[in-house]
């Protein structure tokens, strides 16, 4: 159940509402805030303020300023006139139907910021992708340009060789039919020449017949042998170059320390008869300790089983009980939150050993003047058992401390 608070200020005039909540330590982020034309809701846990304003209000218009420990609301009126009250009132029923339009109007507006802000990012994704198809057309258009010219200079200088080949085997021709009156059979110089330089055709095969290849020099075979390699031991099968040497080294350190650990836990217990050496019958012994309010020999019974076996929750709900005997409040707190942590996730079967987690760090809690915290605590183990009327009294009894304190 939230705390009201009570002892905000307010001022007005002609045309606008002035309020100042004060937070209560609360950080900013924590605080959540629900305006409509005829409803404010101010919400910081444990502590609520909420007000349903004597005349409409033109929220478009009101703002409202966080820091320094205090809410400042600037509500704008409809209708210029002062205010004989802030509050207005009204039934149950009323005010009901009043949260729920009002929870109604804040998500419909979260739906609509939520709209626009998809239809935001998908235009700017939009005008993203057009600009960036803009300058891939242009990248395109000058490459493509560059192609073009690059081919017609090319084509430009294929075109000039072809010429300069043809007008050179003209001259050529033209210089060869000028030499060609001096020969006895009208044939080409050239064509003399090449036959005259032509070795015979039987030569050639009878040459051909008597050539021999001579034989060519290869090396020897190489020699088997085996190499031997040697690789770096290593504990992790990961090559060296593909793993985190300084990690690797850091994790296989606290592994040494938790066998260090282990070993002289183990040390210890060398010592202890078979059934000394049971969770089970140290918790038993544990507990008849306590109950005959032997503590401190209940907590060395509780140390001893944690050290077997750290997987059962009511070792460490037991302790706490222990250590808020003997006014070891811290410990009594690591203790229940560490039971609460065993004991998740939170089913019926566990519902009882919760709530004695709850109630005891909780106590500790109030024995350390945290009493925020220690309430959560109890408001939590109301939760499971809200018919307890001990446990719903001793509530009542921090939320009164609480509410006098501030």
């Amino acid at each position: 159940m939230p705390l009201m608070v009570r002892d905000h200020t307010w001022t007005q005039n002609q045309n606008t509402v002035y309020i100042s909540v004060p937070l209560k330590g609360v950080k900013p982020a924590n605080i959540h805030v629900i305006c409509t034309d005829e409803y404010l809701k101010v919400s910081f846990p444990p502590f609520l303020f909420e007000v349903f304003l004597f005349e409409p209000i033109n929220e478009e218009k009101s703002e409202a300023k966080i820091g320094n420990g205090v809410a400042v609301f600037t509500l704008q009126k409809k209708r210029d006139e002062l205010w004989e009250q802030l509050f207005t009132n009204i039934d149950k029923d009323k005010q009901k139907q009043i949260r729920e339009q009002a929870i109604l109007k804040v998500q419909e507006k979260e739906a609509d910021k939520s709209k626009a802000k998809a239809a935001r990012i998908q235009q700017e994704k939009k005008y993203a992708l057009e600009t960036m198809m803009k300058l891939e057309n242009e990248e395109r258009d000058r490459i493509q340009k560059m192609k073009d010219e690059e081919c017609a200079r090319a084509t430009a200088e294929l075109d000039f060789w072809r010429e300069t080949q043809k007008k050179t085997a003209e001259e050529k021709e033209n210089q060869q039919k000028m030499q060609g009156t001096g020969t006895h059979d009208n044939q080409p110089v050239c064509q003399k020449t090449e036959r005259a330089n032509a070795p015979p055709a039987v030569t050639l095969m009878h040459n051909t017949g008597q050539r021999k290849q001579k034989p060519k020099d290869l090396p020897a075979p190489r020699s088997a042998g085996c190499i031997q390699i040697s690789f770096t031991p290593r504990v992790f099968p990961t090559a060296l170059r593909e793993s985190r040497v300084p990690e690797e080294e850091e994790w296989l350190n606290k592994q040494a320390e938790a066998r260090r650990a282990v070993d002289t836990d183990l040390a210890e217990l060398d010592d202890l008869r078979e059934e000394e050496r049971n969770p089970d019958w140290l918790k038993e012994k544990g507990d008849k300790l306590f109950m005959a309010g032997n503590y401190q020999a209940a907590v060395n019974a509780y140390n001893l089983a944690i050290k077997l076996n750290r997987k059962i929750p009511a070792l460490f709900s037991n302790r706490a009980a222990c250590h808020l005997k003997l006014r070891n409040l811290h410990k009594a707190i690591e203790d229940s939150s560490q039971a609460l942590e065993l004991l998740k996730p939170a089913v019926a079967a566990n519902a009882s050993a919760r709530l004695k987690a709850h109630v005891r760090r909780g106590t500790a809690f109030c024995e350390l003047e945290l009493y925020v915290e220690g309430l959560q605590d109890y408001q939590a183990a109301l939760e499971i058992d809200p018919h307890n009327a001990a446990l719903q009294a001793d509530t009542d009894k921090i939320r009164e401390i609480i509410q006098g304190t501030t």
